[in-house]
């Protein structure tokens, strides 16, 4: 795997990047913004939010809307506001300095697996006027294509799957957002909002309110 690793502060870039050879991933380095948005494609990114020349969610939103290159925001930032501000603008996963290097590898590799298996994915979900095309990575309602973000898309994917069904939190943030960091929830609402404004039918998506949400079939 390829990682581009976005980071200017040498004493924690040098370590990582021995370290995540050792295990076997080939590492490109950039130490400005302006370095990782004009670096090749990678299959994963490694993103610090405080860079000398751009602000690292402005590197976030520019690479999310060149492809869906996996993102994991790496950061001293941890504040709530800011992880959710990373996951709204495109991020699939959102870690704090300091961390450890086996946390961060699993990290990858979950990641990994899920823009992967998204990928490969040949199916299509039918949720009454709603269709998710997996392989296309499109949604269409009534036969018009709407446009989402990854996680948008994620989100949606997941309630399409259970169709009818309550879907819990906890297990949107574990499938989701890798996560269980219950913190995390409130951009569960910020991406619904998103997702019913986008699908044009607020009713689609009904909120369970204490347990979760539901997709209407």
């Amino acid at each position: 795997m390829h990682v581009l690793l976005v980071e200017d502060d040498d004493s924690i870039a040098v370590p990582l990047v021995e370290g995540l050879r050792r295990e076997g991933f080939d590492v490109e380095r950039a130490s400005t913004g302006a370095e990782a948005l004009a670096a090749g494609e990678a299959d994963l990114v490694l993103l610090d939010l405080r860079l000398p020349d751009i602000d690292g969610f402005s590197v976030c939103r520019e690479l999310r809307s060149r492809s869906d290159v996996p993102i994991i925001v790496v950061s001293a930032r941890g504040e709530e506001v800011d992880r959710v501000v990373g996951l709204e603008i495109g991020a699939d996963d959102y870690v704090v300095k300091p961390f450890g290097l086996r946390e961060l590898i699993a990290r990858i590799r979950a990641v990994a697996r899920r823009s992967g298996g998204r990928r490969e994915d040949g199916d299509a979900i039918a949720a009454g006027r709603v269709l998710v095309d997996l392989r296309a990575h499109r949604v269409t309602v009534d036969g018009e294509e709407v446009h989402l973000t990854t996680k948008e898309f994620d989100l949606l994917t997941l309630l399409a799957r259970e169709r009818g069904a309550v879907v819990d939190r906890e297990r949107i943030l574990r499938d989701v957002w890798h996560t269980t960091w219950y913190g995390s929830s409130k951009t569960i609402d910020v991406h619904v909002a998103a997702l019913r404004r986008k699908l044009g039918d607020p009713s689609l998506i009904e909120t369970v309110r204490g347990i979760g949400l539901r997709l209407q079939a």
